[in-house]
């Protein structure tokens, strides 16, 4: 590496923040960018280590345990130390179609698993990340490049989230006709209307990167609601393959007495209303609104943070985000070794900001909702929580138990639930003839991503369930490679 003492010289620095209390009354992004001097600096912290993990994309307990995507994150540190951007950024592009997104809404676990991290502060690799990106577009460097020649196959892709998205840009890169579908009226799936603008800015990054890829000659069609108003079967015959991308969008509900009572609502009907509300002409249009509301979210996660910070942009008057899993250590715990993900506390960007609106951390650990109180005329009107302990049952499993005498009783007449998701929806799969897991997942073997129905593909989280978005591309990329390999009868795909 160029400096091979740069993890001893220079400690580890974030972007600024926006202050907590200005962010809250817009919906920009909340990062501020740091100059290139100081990047370079985070990026000479690269210890030039003899294995280096962060870009291994291997699972460790379950949890991932550097970049799935593999991005050769050493080689771009050194290029940036060096002041080489452009060539720094070809190196990143090799392996990950959209830094841009990446490098603001992945979680990096390649810092989790950087081995400067195993007794310091790892290296900052997704802020230089997003850097490269930006620098990218600000420069020119991220330009259209249209494939110069044509195979003559058509393929559509039906989902145009991170994993849609990932298939149709490398197809088109092998030379075939790309159609992709999304039900929505704009493309993007949840990296449009699954992440809040103050995260990832819709026009000015994922439209931007929308209209790129229709400059290489990928054709979006939205309202297209495959299995509603498309009929699944005319697709076999007009196209030569398909890649389902759909997500995995059935959300977990749970069974608290009033449950259907008016103002409960599910954590991504709420951020898609509010999304599409700014969108077309004034958050204050949402129809899902927590303005001058008590607002209770139930369950973490990325998903209920993005509810905590949609909430508190609407002017929500009181926030509770509970969650049943205890409060995680400062520290790893000794059952989570390094290079496991981290599964520490962390106040993320929403919890800060309610914390410094009402004083503290919003979230009450092993706590669940016993019942939601309201009527049908009024809505919901309050929540009864009660505390809970992890206690092992007679099989050894950890089992929630509720502790006598614990109940309390929140206002909330806004209640989101954020409690994940249990797969991707069926009646379009079951069109199709689509097999499905024990989970309800499309069945289709991770590096084949072929389903039992031929010429029909499937990648991200309708596939492998609920997960992380550099998870969704590396899938995309890998059903695109074996989609072309089906067509052509091999792949120069990476």
């Amino acid at each position: 590496m160029g400096k091979p003492t740069g993890f001893i010289e220079y400690l580890r620095e974030l972007p600024v923040d926006r202050a907590p209390l200005e962010r809250v009354d817009d919906w920009r992004e909340f990062h501020h960018h740091m100059d290139d001097k100081k990047l370079r600096n985070q990026a000479a912290r690269c210890m030039d280590c003899g294995v280096p993990f962060c870009h291994t994309g291997t699972l460790v307990s379950g949890m991932a345990s550097g970049c799935p995507i593999h991005n050769l994150i050493p080689e771009w540190n050194d290029l940036v130390y060096r002041g080489l951007w452009r060539e720094a950024l070809e190196r990143l592009l090799m392996t990950n179609n959209f830094p841009e997104f990446t490098g603001r809404v992945c979680p990096a676990p390649c810092e989790g698993s950087c081995v400067l991290g195993i007794n310091g502060p790892p290296v900052s690799i997704k802020t230089i990340e997003a850097a490269l990106a930006d620098q990218g577009w600000e420069q020119g460097w991220i330009s259209a490049a249209p494939p110069q020649t044509r195979t003559g196959k058509r393929v559509v892709v039906i989902g145009s989230g991170p994993a849609g998205l990932a298939a149709a840009a490398q197809l088109n890169r092998a030379g075939h006709s790309v159609t992709v579908l999304e039900r929505e009226d704009r493309p993007g799936g949840l990296l449009m209307y699954g992440i809040p603008n103050m995260k990832l800015d819709k026009k000015e990054v994922v439209l931007r990167r929308i209209e790129l890829m229709e400059q290489e000659g990928i054709k979006f069609v939205c309202n297209a609601h495959v299995g509603e108003n498309v009929e699944a079967h005319l697709l076999r015959k007009d196209f030569d393959a398909i890649v389902l991308c759909t997500g995995a969008t059935q959300p977990r509900d749970f069974s608290a007495p009033n449950r259907r009572l008016q103002g409960v609502h599910f954590a991504m009907e709420y951020l898609t209303a509010s999304t599409k509300a700014l969108l077309d002409g004034g958050p204050e249009r949402s129809p899902i609104h927590a303005g001058g509301r008590h607002v209770v979210v139930i369950g973490g996660g990325d998903t209920g943070t993005d509810c905590v910070a949609t909430a508190m942009r609407q002017g929500c008057k009181s926030l509770r985000q509970l969650e049943i899993m205890p409060q995680p250590p400062l520290d790893r715990a000794p059952d989570n070794p390094w290079p496991e993900w981290p599964k520490v506390y962390r106040l993320d960007y929403g919890q800060e900001e309610a914390a410094a609106r009402f004083g503290a951390d919003p979230r009450a650990y092993v706590t669940t909702v016993k019942r939601l109180n309201g009527a049908a005329e009024t809505g919901v009107r309050s929540v009864t929580t009660v505390r809970i302990a992890w206690e092992r049952d007679r099989d050894g499993r950890f089992a929630a138990v509720e502790i006598p005498g614990s109940e309390a009783e929140i206002p909330a007449d806004l209640v989101l639930l954020a409690l994940g998701f249990t797969g991707p929806e069926q009646p379009l799969l079951a069109e199709l003839g689509i097999a499905t897991d024990t989970r309800s997942n499309i069945e289709a073997a991770h590096g084949a991503f072929a389903t039992n129905v031929p010429g029909v593909f499937a990648a991200g989280d309708c596939r492998r369930g609920q997960s992380l978005i550099v998870w969704a591309i590396e899938e995309g990329r890998g059903a695109a490679r074996e989609c072309d390999r089906y067509l052509m009868g091999s792949s120069d795909l990476p």
